[in-house]
Protein backbone atom coordinates (compact mmCIF):
# COMPACT_ATOMS: atom_id res chain seq x y z
CA UNK A 1 0.00 0.00 0.00
CA UNK A 2 1.57 3.18 -0.84
CA UNK A 3 2.56 5.59 2.09
CA UNK A 4 0.15 8.19 1.16
CA UNK A 5 -2.69 5.64 2.05
CA UNK A 6 -0.98 4.38 5.39
CA UNK A 7 -1.13 7.90 6.35
CA UNK A 8 -4.69 8.62 5.78
CA UNK A 9 -5.55 5.47 7.75
CA UNK A 10 -3.31 5.90 10.78
CA UNK A 11 -5.11 9.25 11.14
CA UNK A 12 -8.31 7.98 10.83
CA UNK A 13 -7.81 5.64 13.09
CA UNK A 14 -5.58 8.16 15.70
CA UNK A 15 -8.84 10.37 15.44
CA UNK A 16 -11.04 8.12 15.96
CA UNK A 17 -8.90 6.91 19.08
CA UNK A 18 -8.74 11.00 20.33
CA UNK A 19 -12.49 10.80 20.34
CA UNK A 20 -12.86 7.89 21.92
CA UNK A 21 -10.74 9.24 24.49
CA UNK A 22 -13.10 12.54 24.96
CA UNK A 23 -16.55 10.24 24.72
CA UNK A 24 -14.54 8.09 28.00
CA UNK A 25 -14.11 11.21 29.92
CA UNK A 26 -17.24 12.64 29.42
CA UNK A 27 -19.10 9.68 30.28
CA UNK A 28 -17.84 8.96 32.85
CA UNK A 29 -18.83 11.93 34.32
CA UNK A 30 -22.17 12.21 33.84
CA UNK A 31 -25.31 10.62 35.20
CA UNK A 32 -26.62 8.80 32.17
CA UNK A 33 -25.21 5.43 32.70
CA UNK A 34 -28.68 3.57 33.85
CA UNK A 35 -32.39 4.89 34.05
CA UNK A 36 -34.25 2.87 36.77
CA UNK A 37 -38.46 2.76 37.50
CA UNK A 38 -38.91 1.72 40.88
CA UNK A 39 -41.69 0.94 43.08
CA UNK A 40 -42.78 2.04 46.72
CA UNK A 41 -43.65 -1.68 47.62
CA UNK A 42 -45.02 -0.65 50.86
CA UNK A 43 -47.26 1.77 49.77
CA UNK A 44 -49.05 -0.47 47.23
CA UNK A 45 -49.24 -3.09 49.35
CA UNK A 46 -50.87 -1.03 52.54
CA UNK A 47 -53.62 0.32 49.95
CA UNK A 48 -53.49 -3.00 47.42
CA UNK A 49 -52.82 -1.10 44.67
CA UNK A 50 -53.24 -2.33 41.09
CA UNK A 51 -53.32 -1.51 37.36
CA UNK A 52 -53.32 2.40 37.47
CA UNK A 53 -53.58 2.81 40.70
CA UNK A 54 -49.73 2.00 40.92
CA UNK A 55 -48.32 4.75 38.84
CA UNK A 56 -48.77 7.21 42.08
CA UNK A 57 -46.20 4.36 43.77
CA UNK A 58 -43.81 4.41 41.17
CA UNK A 59 -40.89 6.73 40.81
CA UNK A 60 -37.66 6.78 38.73
CA UNK A 61 -34.09 7.57 38.72
CA UNK A 62 -30.83 7.66 36.82
CA UNK A 63 -27.31 7.59 37.84
CA UNK A 64 -23.87 7.35 36.60
CA UNK A 65 -19.97 6.56 38.39
CA UNK A 66 -20.64 9.44 40.87
CA UNK A 67 -23.92 10.75 41.06
CA UNK A 68 -27.12 10.19 40.32
CA UNK A 69 -30.62 11.74 41.31
CA UNK A 70 -34.27 10.59 40.80
CA UNK A 71 -38.04 10.84 42.36
CA UNK A 72 -39.52 8.67 45.10
CA UNK A 73 -43.06 7.63 44.81
CA UNK A 74 -45.40 6.55 48.04
CA UNK A 75 -48.47 7.60 47.25
CA UNK A 76 -47.97 11.03 49.29
CA UNK A 77 -46.33 13.09 46.00
CA UNK A 78 -43.39 13.35 45.03
CA UNK A 79 -39.83 13.71 46.36
CA UNK A 80 -36.76 14.64 44.81
CA UNK A 81 -33.31 13.24 45.94
CA UNK A 82 -30.08 13.42 44.85
CA UNK A 83 -26.93 11.23 45.86
CA UNK A 84 -23.46 10.39 45.23
CA UNK A 85 -21.67 7.16 45.78
CA UNK A 86 -18.48 8.81 47.63
CA UNK A 87 -18.61 8.89 50.05
CA UNK A 88 -22.65 8.77 51.36
CA UNK A 89 -23.42 5.07 49.63
CA UNK A 90 -19.90 3.30 50.46
CA UNK A 91 -21.98 1.37 52.76
CA UNK A 92 -24.95 0.38 50.30
CA UNK A 93 -22.55 -0.48 47.18
CA UNK A 94 -20.08 -3.11 46.75
CA UNK A 95 -17.33 -1.23 46.36
CA UNK A 96 -14.65 -3.53 45.00
CA UNK A 97 -16.93 -3.58 41.63
CA UNK A 98 -17.15 -0.17 41.33
CA UNK A 99 -14.20 1.21 42.14
CA UNK A 100 -12.93 -1.39 39.43
CA UNK A 101 -14.73 0.11 36.68
CA UNK A 102 -13.67 3.55 37.53
CA UNK A 103 -10.16 1.96 37.17
CA UNK A 104 -10.50 0.12 33.86
CA UNK A 105 -12.78 3.39 32.67
CA UNK A 106 -9.46 5.69 33.39
CA UNK A 107 -6.97 2.70 31.74
CA UNK A 108 -9.25 2.83 28.69
CA UNK A 109 -8.92 7.04 28.82
CA UNK A 110 -5.62 6.73 28.95
CA UNK A 111 -4.68 3.96 26.44
CA UNK A 112 -6.81 5.41 24.37
CA UNK A 113 -4.94 8.80 24.70
CA UNK A 114 -1.54 6.90 23.83
CA UNK A 115 -3.10 5.11 21.42
CA UNK A 116 -4.31 8.11 18.95
CA UNK A 117 -0.42 9.56 19.74
CA UNK A 118 1.16 6.25 18.25
CA UNK A 119 -1.26 6.80 15.42
CA UNK A 120 -0.18 9.80 13.99
CA UNK A 121 3.32 9.28 15.52
CA UNK A 122 3.49 6.25 13.18
CA UNK A 123 1.85 8.38 10.35
CA UNK A 124 4.02 11.24 10.18
CA UNK A 125 6.85 9.97 12.05
CA UNK A 126 9.67 7.34 11.77
CA UNK A 127 8.23 4.48 14.35
CA UNK A 128 10.73 2.61 16.34
CA UNK A 129 10.32 -1.05 15.09
CA UNK A 130 9.04 -2.85 18.90
CA UNK A 131 6.90 -0.03 20.69
CA UNK A 132 5.91 2.86 18.25
CA UNK A 133 5.45 0.26 15.41
CA UNK A 134 2.73 -1.77 14.37
CA UNK A 135 3.36 -4.35 17.26
CA UNK A 136 2.62 -1.28 19.02
CA UNK A 137 -0.52 -0.17 17.70
CA UNK A 138 -1.74 -3.75 17.93
CA UNK A 139 -1.03 -3.67 21.71
CA UNK A 140 -3.00 -0.36 22.38
CA UNK A 141 -5.60 -1.50 20.47
CA UNK A 142 -6.06 -4.15 22.71
CA UNK A 143 -5.56 -2.38 25.95
CA UNK A 144 -8.30 -0.20 25.19
CA UNK A 145 -10.95 -1.95 22.92
CA UNK A 146 -12.32 -5.30 22.26
CA UNK A 147 -10.63 -8.43 21.36
CA UNK A 148 -7.03 -8.93 20.29
CA UNK A 149 -6.95 -11.60 17.60
CA UNK A 150 -4.69 -14.09 17.58
CA UNK A 151 -3.58 -17.03 14.62
CA UNK A 152 -4.18 -19.77 17.21
CA UNK A 153 -5.98 -23.31 16.15
CA UNK A 154 -8.80 -21.62 18.12
CA UNK A 155 -9.20 -17.71 18.35
CA UNK A 156 -8.16 -16.35 21.66
CA UNK A 157 -10.26 -13.26 22.21
CA UNK A 158 -9.42 -11.97 25.74
CA UNK A 159 -11.50 -9.05 27.27
CA UNK A 160 -10.43 -5.94 27.36
CA UNK A 161 -10.81 -2.54 29.23
CA UNK A 162 -13.81 -1.33 27.75
CA UNK A 163 -15.52 -4.75 27.78
CA UNK A 164 -14.59 -5.64 30.97
CA UNK A 165 -15.97 -1.66 32.19
CA UNK A 166 -19.50 -2.95 30.83
CA UNK A 167 -19.15 -6.32 32.51
CA UNK A 168 -18.33 -5.48 35.77
CA UNK A 169 -21.06 -2.36 35.62
CA UNK A 170 -23.55 -4.74 34.02
CA UNK A 171 -22.88 -7.46 37.03
CA UNK A 172 -23.07 -4.14 39.63
CA UNK A 173 -26.41 -3.26 39.04
CA UNK A 174 -27.75 -6.46 37.75
CA UNK A 175 -26.68 -8.56 40.46
CA UNK A 176 -25.79 -6.92 42.81
CA UNK A 177 -29.25 -4.84 42.73
CA UNK A 178 -27.40 -1.50 42.31
CA UNK A 179 -30.82 0.74 42.02
CA UNK A 180 -32.54 -1.24 44.89
CA UNK A 181 -29.47 -0.49 47.07
CA UNK A 182 -29.36 3.33 46.23
CA UNK A 183 -33.80 3.74 46.17
CA UNK A 184 -33.55 1.85 50.14
CA UNK A 185 -30.73 3.66 51.20
CA UNK A 186 -31.79 5.27 54.59
CA UNK A 187 -35.15 4.45 54.04
CA UNK A 188 -36.48 2.93 57.16
CA UNK A 189 -40.42 3.17 56.86
CA UNK A 190 -40.81 2.26 53.16
CA UNK A 191 -38.89 -0.49 50.71
CA UNK A 192 -38.30 0.17 47.11
CA UNK A 193 -38.20 -2.78 44.42
CA UNK A 194 -37.00 -2.00 40.84
CA UNK A 195 -39.79 -2.58 38.36
CA UNK A 196 -37.45 -1.66 34.71
CA UNK A 197 -33.67 -0.74 34.44
CA UNK A 198 -32.36 0.32 31.10
CA UNK A 199 -28.58 1.52 30.12
CA UNK A 200 -28.17 5.22 28.62
CA UNK A 201 -26.01 6.98 26.07
CA UNK A 202 -22.78 7.01 28.55
CA UNK A 203 -22.91 2.78 29.02
CA UNK A 204 -23.17 2.67 25.22
CA UNK A 205 -20.57 5.24 24.50
CA UNK A 206 -18.31 2.75 26.31
CA UNK A 207 -19.64 0.04 23.99
CA UNK A 208 -19.00 2.09 20.43
CA UNK A 209 -15.77 2.88 22.06
CA UNK A 210 -14.94 -0.82 22.16
CA UNK A 211 -16.09 -1.07 18.57
CA UNK A 212 -13.64 1.34 17.42
CA UNK A 213 -10.88 0.38 19.12
CA UNK A 214 -11.66 -3.54 17.72
CA UNK A 215 -11.79 -1.24 14.20
CA UNK A 216 -8.66 0.25 14.68
CA UNK A 217 -6.71 -3.56 14.70
CA UNK A 218 -8.59 -4.19 11.42
CA UNK A 219 -7.34 -0.53 10.14
CA UNK A 220 -4.13 -1.53 11.03
CA UNK A 221 -4.40 -4.92 9.27
CA UNK A 222 -5.60 -2.73 5.94
CA UNK A 223 -2.62 -0.90 6.47
CA UNK A 224 -0.86 -3.92 5.28
CA UNK A 225 0.38 -5.20 8.38
CA UNK A 226 0.14 -8.55 9.79
CA UNK A 227 -1.24 -9.55 13.09
CA UNK A 228 1.43 -10.38 15.83
CA UNK A 229 2.86 -13.46 16.11
CA UNK A 230 1.50 -14.31 12.40
CA UNK A 231 5.29 -14.57 11.03
CA UNK A 232 6.65 -15.68 13.88
CA UNK A 233 3.92 -19.15 14.02
CA UNK A 234 4.63 -19.53 10.21
CA UNK A 235 8.32 -19.55 10.59
CA UNK A 236 8.18 -21.89 13.36
CA UNK A 237 5.77 -24.51 11.49
CA UNK A 238 8.57 -24.51 8.68
CA UNK A 239 11.09 -24.88 11.43
CA UNK A 240 9.12 -27.99 12.47
CA UNK A 241 8.94 -29.64 9.07
CA UNK A 242 12.32 -29.36 8.29
CA UNK A 243 13.08 -31.19 11.76
CA UNK A 244 11.04 -33.69 10.31
CA UNK A 245 12.61 -34.33 7.14
CA UNK A 246 15.90 -34.41 8.84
Amino acid sequence: MPNQQKKIIFCVAGMLSFVCALGVVTALGTPLWVKATILCKTGALLVNASGQELDKFMGEMQYGLFHGEGVRQCGLGARPFRFSFFPDLLKAIPVSIHVNVILFSTILIISAMVGAAFFMYNAFGKPFETLHGPLGLYLLSFISGKHKILPLPTNVLPSSCGCLVMILFASEVKIHHLSEKIANYKEGTYAYKTQNEKYTTSFWVIFICCFVHFLNGLLIRLAGFQFPFANSKDTETTNVAADLMY
